[in-house]
């Protein structure tokens, strides 16, 4: 197989559940193919290179192996392998969304007095931006 769909192989080498998903990804703008966005038919072959977004995570992975079969995740990991680059941005990045989580402190719902100024607040915003 010299060629494949981008979509098949997203979703053979399991980024994507489905290939409507994968199609939807490529159509948003979330999948790269060497720093273009592609269209969901793009032919892509080993060698090139695909940024792809999920969630607050950004991958750069390398297509090692064309597959057009869904296989179990031990055997599609094998279809790519992910930059030195991408893997320390993201191990960054999870660290810092980590410490920033450990930030937010909430005492759980809001009580009938807090309700009732949450409710003065944002009926009193949603008038002033209807001057």
């Amino acid at each position: 197989m010299d060629k494949l769909r981008l979509d098949k192989w997203l979703w053979a080498a399991r980024f994507f559940k489905t290939r409507s998903l994968a199609k939807g990804a490529i159509e948003g703008g979330k999948v790269r193919v060497n720093g273009e966005r592609p269209k969901v038919s793009k032919d892509i072959t080993v060698g090139m290179e695909l940024t792809i977004r999920r969630g607050f995570d950004e991958q750069i992975v390398e297509v090692l192996v064309l597959s057009d079969q869904r296989r179990g995740a031990p055997e599609a990991a094998l279809l790519y392998r992910e930059t030195a680059a991408s893997l320390a941005a993201r191990a960054e990045q999870q660290s810092a969304r980590k410490a920033m989580a450990g930030e937010i402190h909430t005492d759980g719902r809001p009580n009938k007095k807090q309700r009732r100024q949450i409710h003065r607040f944002v009926r009193r915003t949603v008038d002033e931006s209807d001057d």
